[in-house]
């Protein structure tokens, strides 16, 4: 397991070019543990077109606006942007965060990209 976020905190900063001028980049630092980011970490993980636009990402970057209707919230605000959808991501592990993010990378650049 530390080797697995050590690896994932040495990603830091790195941008990775991809086919048909695709690119990835990765953020990712650690901060003290809370109720919105449990784990310790800062991550946002991204998949950009060549256009400079963002068409796949997993990341806990924001916080999520409180609704205040109809009881229990899950604290914590780790997602995944699919196109225009933001949806839940549940972190696991550095490793499976790495495994995830590769995995939808792959499905994006084998249908040839996000319209």
């Amino acid at each position: 397991m530390k080797d697995e976020l050590h690896f994932l905190l040495q990603l830091n900063g790195e941008v990775f070019p991809m086919d048909n001028g695709y690119w990835t980049k990765f953020e990712v630092k650690l901060v003290e543990s809370s109720a919105v980011i449990p784990h310790g970490i800062r991550y946002s993980l991204t998949l950009h077109n060549a256009k400079n636009q963002r068409v796949f990402g997993i990341d806990n970057a924001h916080l999520p606006k409180l609704r205040k209707k109809y009881g229990a919230k899950k604290a914590t605000w780790d997602h995944q942007h699919k196109k225009d959808n933001v949806v839940n991501y549940e972190f696991d592990s550095a490793a499976q965060l790495l495994e995830d993010f590769w995995h939808e990378v792959d499905k994006v650049m084998d249908e040839g990209g996000a319209k």
